[in-house]
């Protein structure tokens, strides 16, 4: 089941961008006084008490004529018709607004779970201010300060006590895997081809697909798969419509729900910058990614240009050097015989693991080839390592002093596992521990 959602609603300049990044736990959004300055919503991960969700930022509501107004509070209706619960953010400073009581109204008619939260609660004193709050309908409002990063604690139990129970179906077994690219890079085509049926519709207009579409297909060894076809992401400043702006939120939802992702590419237009960016979500979820370049047939070939090709994605996606790389064609049916094979071995890798026993000869023989670094006469001290979960893979690596394994170590021991087994196609995240 895709993680929970969690937006962040408010007028500008309540401090949306402060909270968000506080819960997420990096700066990724733009924080500045200046109202408006979030103009698209941005998407992370998180994690409170055992809960995973993804949060949304929004770039506000407000019933002035500033500029990007309108566009802005289109954003943030989506992301509340979108989320599972919603943050209402107010600001104790300035009090309750008209544009606050807007953004009332509009929640009103969301029906889904709103936990008020009154930012800017520096003090105890301003504690005193928040029982106005009451009178905009939502219950006991949460007292935080983003500035010192107080309240958040309380806020993030509320939240979590509103995410809806996971439903999992147990019957489903089958391998679920999602299409993911720029408009127009033939991700519709590729599920048609792969179906042999027209199951979606293929145009050359950028931006046809509108929804993800869930089908489900068995190969002929018996092998369960569900393929989820998103609609391509747009580039910020260039998500022109709604319907568009809904489909961005809809394909992080299929990364969420997916074990392997497909990261279509298209020879024709060859690697831009937005290609990374949509890999760089799926790599953040930590699900299995395979490369998939499309359109190969179209380009004018030497022996040189699949290598070449395959050189400049090595080199443009140096952070997915684990996903394995497959050149297809939609229309001539090239290679994609293979597809279902590579997926559901990526997808093994995915859940593969490793005993304790035999990691930790894999490890005790790394640190022989390469022993491990020294400062100020100090060595650093591996002392044994056990994997504690799958999809992704992920080991503990229990040491004298974590900040004594430096990357260069870290990836060293993380290639060395890979080179033992096989991890093609999935991310494996290491992490250090200090032996009580």
């Amino acid at each position: 089941m895709a993680n929970p959602i969690v937006a962040i609603v408010g007028r500008p300049n309540v401090g949306k961008s402060t909270i968000f990044n506080r819960i997420v736990g990096d700066r990724i959004s733009i924080v500045e006084d200046t109202p408006g300055v979030t103009r698209d919503r941005i998407y992370a991960h998180s994690e409170w008490i055992g809960h995973e969700f993804s949060v949304i930022d929004t770039g506000g509501i407000d019933i002035s004529d500033e500029p990007f107004v309108n566009q802005i509070q289109d954003q943030a209706e989506i992301a509340i018709d979108e989320a599972d619960v919603i943050v209402f953010l107010v600001s104790v400073k300035e009090g309750i607004t008209d544009a606050d009581e807007k953004v009332a109204r509009i929640l009103y008619k969301a029906k889904k779970p709103v936990i008020l939260a009154v930012n800017k609660v520096d003090n105890a004193e301003l504690r005193q201010e928040i029982y106005d709050f009451y009178s905009l309908g939502f219950g006991d409002p949460y007292p935080i300060s983003g500035s010192h990063g107080l309240g958040l604690g309380d806020l993030l139990d509320a939240i979590v006590k509103e995410f809806p129970q996971n439903e999992t179906d147990e019957e489903d077994q089958s391998i679920r895997f999602s299409l993911i690219g720029r408009p127009n890079v033939g991700k519709s085509s590729l599920v048609n081809a792969i179906l042999g049926e027209d199951r979606v519709i293929v145009s050359d207009i950028a931006g046809t697909t509108r929804d993800a579409i869930d089908t489900k297909f068995t190969t002929e060894d018996g092998t369960d798969f569900t393929m989820v076809d998103t609609a391509g992401m747009r580039k910020k400043g260039k998500v022109y419509e709604n319907t568009e702006r809904y489909s961005v939120m809809r394909a992080m939802k299929a990364i969420d729900n997916s074990n392997v992702v497909l990261v279509v590419l298209n020879a024709e237009e060859g690697i831009r910058e937005q290609d990374k960016r949509i890999a760089g979500y799926a790599h953040e979820a930590g699900r299995g990614i395979i490369i998939v370049v499309n359109k190969w047939d179209t380009l004018k070939k030497d022996n040189h240009t699949l290598n070449e090709f395959e050189a400049g994605i090595r080199e443009q996606f140096a952070y997915l050097s684990y996903a394995p790389i497959i050149f297809v064609s939609a229309v001539t049916k090239q290679r994609l015989s293979q597809l279902p094979e590579l997926i559901a071995r990526v997808d093994q890798n995915h859940r593969r693991r490793v005993q304790s026993s035999t990691l930790n000869d894999v490890l005790m023989d790394a640190i022989a080839i390469n022993p491990t670094p020294s400062d100020n006469g100090k060595r650093l001290r591996v002392y044994y390592g056990t994997q504690v979960s799958t999809e992704p893979p992920t080991f503990v690596i229990f040491v004298n002093d974590p900040d004594m394994m430096h990357f260069s170590y870290e990836r060293f021991l993380e290639n060395r596992i890979r080179e033992a087994f096989d991890f093609s196609g999935t991310p494996i995240h290491l992490i250090k521990r200090h032996r009580k």
